[in-house]
């Protein structure tokens, strides 16, 4: 397909104007008002180094993104927003086509995403879209922004390791069957393999009641996947048959689930990996999916799911009182609209706290950093707070968990900070004055500290063991971060029992309603796509499309903050009063 990169047209006055009267004197729908305030946001000369300069000519690669955009606010499918394109008025305005226009087959946003994705392309419309809002004051530096996480379901069943193992043999067959259909009648009993793998495992079979049969389906699943890739890796077949992805994968998840030892007889046999024994990979490695190799298996408090994460960063303010003309109930408009400024894809097994830096340098290069940066206590540590001020000038504001020490889950006795430390003498006091004989550098998960400890003599009598330590045979024992380190905690402790700070956190807790609105609205709960590179493709797109909602919102002083009441709710109130 070859692009020559040209203009967005100009709507043709017969659009304007059928479109427009249909609209009326109302506000005129998203698709128009994008078109009317922002133009052709994305050129085609964005997109060019994913096309060719020779072969058959394509659709207009700019358009195509506006129509994904499009396609992801109404959260349509392919089918529907080329139909969309044919029929729709509004989208004939928005794009430039003349009403006689009849688009394209759906089957082209489908190359055109993979092409996207293959040229590394995939935030290309969010850096348009916030330049443009960048030209008109929309979105600046400083201020304050908040990130928050959500997860995503991966477009994939979930499978537990037996249907994961008999699964990725049975993908393996099927290719394997499609690809070399007579090789794979020599290499095997077709009717007896039909039998087990003709259909999907988690579909053609009810689990085994007892545990011994479970045992012994997984360990029949693990000898047939080593017949299998044994009969692949034959000098006598073709090589280019261990290069399938299908075969591939089943050797990558038989390697993670399985050891092929020998007897006491001599004989090969096949065992299963015992987490406890033999040990399995760590979850980032291990595959949870022979169809989707980039989702993991990811555990949030009691949430277990197969899948990715979605990180989301956001302009935030408070509004402004009194600003606007907000109707009767509602809360004026901000100056500006709360913009979703970056979005970030991972799997399921990556932890919060390794997005700060990443979303920080995005951020940067956007030219769009905040003064102060809301999160929750799943993205802090002490040093992100100091790293954050020293690198970007940024003020995160966010609660640092407590400590790990008895006391500390129990919020009871006497904690780290009830003991005074003296940093220079490189001592510490107890509440009931005895100081501490032990002080030395240590390095604990990773991280550097200072082991602390009290001498036996002084802790055994105290009258106030018990609330300090139950320790039957050593004094208290302390854990200290580096000096800077240690303050800045102690300063955020003592900070969040402020209601002043608290009041101000509160600010944070917007987001979640972003969260809500990007699982409701544009269906990022469930990735539409497979692979990690597509389902940060779909974020983009879909925090563009909630961009461009919010601004329509904006443009209509129409703020989206109102909360719907019920009619009992109200009733309640109303006698309450």
């Amino acid at each position: 397909m070859s692009l020559l990169p040209e203009q967005w047209p100009e709507v043709p006055e017969v659009t304007v104007r059928v479109a427009r009267a249909v609209a009326g004197r109302g506000a005129p729908p998203l698709a128009m008002r994008v078109r009317d305030e922002l133009g052709g946001l994305f050129a085609d000369a964005e997109f060019a180094g994913a096309f060719g300069l020779r072969g058959r000519r394509g659709w207009s690669p700019g358009r195509l993104a506006m129509v994904t955009v499009l396609q992801m606010a109404e959260n349509l499918t392919d089918r529907a927003a080329a139909h969309r394109v044919r029929f729709d008025l509004s989208w004939k305005y928005c794009l430039g086509l003349e009403l006689e226009d009849v688009g394209f087959d759906a089957s082209v946003l489908s190359e055109f995403r993979t092409r996207v994705v293959e040229h590394g392309l995939e935030e290309r419309v969010l850096d348009l879209l916030l330049a443009a809002l960048k030209g008109k004051g929309l979105v600046k530096a400083g201020g304050k922004q908040r990130t928050d996480s959500t997860h995503v379901l991966a477009a994939v069943r979930d499978l537990n390791r037996l249907e994961l193992c008999g699964e990725s043999v049975r993908a393996a067959l099927e290719a394997l069957s499609a690809a070399a259909p007579h090789w794979v009648a020599q290499a095997v009993d077709v009717r007896g393999w039909n039998r087990r793998y003709g259909r999907r495992i988690d579909e053609s079979w009810r689990p085994a009641s007892s545990k011994a049969k479970r045992d012994e389906l997984v360990l029949d699943y693990g000898r047939d996947a080593v017949a299998l890739l044994r009969a692949v890796h034959n000098p006598h077949s073709p090589l280019w048959l261990r290069e399938l992805p299908a075969v591939q994968v089943l050797r990558r998840i038989t390697v993670q689930n399985y050891l092929v030892t020998t007897g006491g007889d001599g004989r090969e046999v096949v065992k299963r990996r015992e987490a406890d024994k033999e040990g399995l990979p760590p979850g980032r490695l291990r595959l949870a999916s022979p169809y989707d190799l980039d989702a993991r298996n990811g555990t949030k408090n009691a949430l277990h799911w197969t899948g990715y994460k979605l990180h989301i960063s956001e302009v935030c303010q408070r509004p402004r009182p009194g600003g606007g003309t907000p109707r009767p109930g509602r809360r004026a408009r901000p100056d500006i609209p709360n913009v979703i400024t970056h979005v970030a894809t991972t799997d399921a097994t990556v932890p919060d706290v390794k997005l700060v830096e990443p979303v920080h340098r995005a951020l940067a290069d956007r030219g769009l950093l905040p003064a102060e940066h809301y999160l929750d206590s799943g993205y802090a540590s002490a040093e992100l707070l100091a790293g954050a001020r020293a690198a970007f000038g940024i003020t995160l504001v966010a609660p640092l968990l407590a400590g790990t020490s008895r006391q500390d889950r129990e919020n009871a006795g006497y904690q780290r900070e009830a003991f005074t430390i003296d940093w220079d003498a490189e001592q510490a006091t107890c509440p009931q004055g005895a100081t501490s004989r032990f002080w030395s550098p240590a390095r604990q998960h990773g991280r550097e500290g200072i082991a602390v400890r009290f001498d036996e003599a002084d802790c055994g009598p105290c009258p106030v063991r018990a609330a300090c330590t139950d320790a039957t045979r050593q004094g208290r024992q302390l854990t200290l971060r580096p000096r800077d380190l240690q303050e800045l905690i102690n300063t955020n402790h003592a900070a969040q029992q402020d209601a002043d700070w608290q009041t101000t956190y509160a600010l944070r807790a917007g987001v979640e309603g972003t969260i809500r609105q990007a699982t409701a609205v544009t269906g990022n709960r469930r990735a539409r796509y497979r692979g990690l590179a597509k389902t940060h493709l779909e974020h983009v797109y879909s925090a563009v499309a909630l961009n461009l909602i919010r601004l329509d919102a904006w443009w209509n002083n129409q703020p989206l903050d109102h909360t719907r009441t019920s009619h009992l709710a109200r009733l309640d109130l109303t006698l309450t009063a």
